[in-house]
């Protein structure tokens, strides 16, 4: 793992229920934000160019990879992940970011 890069967390939700996963953003939203966590891509405007759509995509980025993915793995996170069962299905990949690209 490369010295400052980022951690992110890639998600792709599919919400079911918007009202049973309410629960889920309020106890989730403080969690991340404690971690340092801050949404990149947060419910926006996406267009599927190749592929098939799984979701809306999210990402949320935090200060470092091993920050994100013990965010994932609290035991505060683990509670919120339940808040959601039957309201909506994540697909979560957590992420180390790329160093910038040369010249840029």
């Amino acid at each position: 793992m490369s010295d400052g890069a980022k951690g992110y967390w890639i998600v792709n939700a599919v919400v079911t229920d918007p009202v049973a996963f309410g629960p889920y953003t309020e106890a989730a939203g403080p969690v991340i934000r404690a971690a340092g966590g801050r949404p990149v891509i947060h419910g926006a405007v996406t267009e599927v160019v190749e592929g098939a759509p799984t979701g809306r995509p999210f990402i949320i980025e935090f200060p470092s990879f091993e920050v994100a993915l013990a965010c994932y793995r609290s035991p505060e996170y683990q509670a919120a992940i339940a808040l959601r069962e039957g309201a909506a299905t994540f697909d979560i990949t957590v992420a180390e970011g790329a160093e910038p690209l040369a010249g840029g």
